[in-house]
């Protein structure tokens, strides 16, 4: 190739690199940018000026940069890639649902101090620096709104050359704030939490010094609501990214089960799937966690849903066949490494569908490539790129015996 000679950007790797027909990776380009060989960037018609200043610097995006048809193609890539992978084809690929910007209901940052001055953002990009966040195109508003009294308040309780971290959830009743690594000393700082808590509103406040979570504001129970029904909350338990991505992941499970029957939602959590889909069916919960199973066995007995949830380690005890044939159809939404102990059972079991809930493509693929091995056909899979503009990607595969 010459000096003059151009490449073009076919494609976006698993990172976020763009790449070009021979295989050369090349960082924030976007499908039709010409690359030349002196690694000098033409934009094409797909490439977008990012909404945020804090790009590309900031970690908690990679993707700015593209458009929104090449955004959704990238995300519906990832899952088709890591499928095919695996020698894995799935009968439909549905179309890619993607959260809008701004939307983001549950977020980690870190905070540093460093003397007066107080820094709260996502680490930069391939480091440990923090980007200390003057705005933010993912976050919800309600979130991003406290970022900067957040700064007033770690002055107060967070120790000098130290970091903490900053974690916040949108729950019923508003901001719920979990603060880890700080040090409350002293009136001052003990009233300081208390003021924050109320000038701002919060559903709840934690903090955590290092033995466990302390709750220091809670005017009211704080909880979160699936299917219509309200269950305890524990400070910064799992929800998924934002409101509209959930509804996707739910729309795709139930659309994939059968009208009757008993079904098991297995890695349950708090019972995203298990009370969206269980008014007028039976449903089996299990979950490795016990505070999560105990807050959904609580809030589906105040609802008088007939949910049995199951403290249970699904990765060293695995529903058997003969535990699974009992049901009309499993749900499963395991953690990013997978399910494969319990994908091993089910593969040896007669279920007559699986609707398969992952935040990890690759991992997703290497079950799915077990279940179709043992007889299964996947019929479709649905990607959802809730977390926008990142290389994360989420999916429901709906497999039939």
């Amino acid at each position: 190739m010459t000096g003059t000679d151009l490449e073009t950007i076919i494609r976006i790797a698993a990172k976020g690199d763009g790449v070009t027909a021979d295989g050369r990776h090349v960082p924030l380009t976007a499908p039709g940018d010409r690359v030349a060989a002196d690694g000098a960037v033409s934009w094409g018609p797909h490439h977008a000026t990012p909404p945020c200043v804090h790009f590309p610097e900031c970690g908690g995006c990679q993707l700015q940069h593209l458009d929104d048809e090449s955004y959704a193609d990238f995300v519906t890539g990832r899952v088709v890639g890591a499928l095919a992978g695996q020698g894995v084809t799935p009968s439909a690929v549905l179309p890619p649902h993607i959260s809008p910007p701004m939307t983001r209901r549950r977020v980690a940052l870190r905070a540093a101090r460093a003397g007066r001055r107080v820094t709260i953002g996502f680490a930069e990009e391939g480091s440990h620096r923090l980007i200390d966040l003057t705005m933010c195109a993912v976050m919800d508003a309600r979130l991003f709104a406290l970022v900067g009294p957040l700064r007033g308040l770690m002055a107060v309780i967070l120790p000098d050359k130290r970091a903490a971290h900053v974690k916040m959830s949108l729950i019923d009743q508003g901001v719920d704030l979990l603060l880890e690594g700080v040090r409350v000393e002293g009136l001052a700082a003990d009233e300081a939490l208390g003021d924050f808590a109320r000038a701002h509103g919060l559903a709840r406040l934690t903090i955590d010094e290092g033995d466990g979570p302390q709750t220091r504001w809670e005017p009211e129970a704080a909880t979160v609501s699936f299917g219509g029904v309200a269950v305890g909350f524990p400070p910064y338990a799992f929800l998924q990214a934002t409101p509209d991505g959930e509804a996707a992941l739910v729309g795709a499970v139930r659309g994939a089960l059968p009208e009757a029957g008993a079904v098991a939602d297995l890695f349950c959590g708090l019972g995203t799937f298990a009370l969206a889909i269980g008014d007028g069916r039976p449903v089996y919960a299990a979950e490795g966690a016990r505070d999560v199973v105990l807050a959904l066995k609580a809030g589906a007995g105040r609802a008088q849903r007939r949910v049995a949830a199951d403290h249970r380690d699904l990765f060293r005890r695995p529903l058997t066949p003969e535990e699974l044939n009992r049901f009309a159809a499993v749900v499963l939404d395991p953690p990013r490494a997978g399910a494969r102990e319990q994908v091993l059972q089910l593969a040896r079991a007669a279920v007559p569908v699986i609707a398969y809930v992952s935040c990890n493509p690759a991992s997703f693929a290497r079950d799915a490539a077990h279940l179709v091995g043992a007889g299964y056909g996947l019929e479709s899979v649905k990607p959802v790129g809730q977390f926008r503009w990142s290389t994360h990607v989420e999916l429901v595969g709906v497999f039939w015996r």
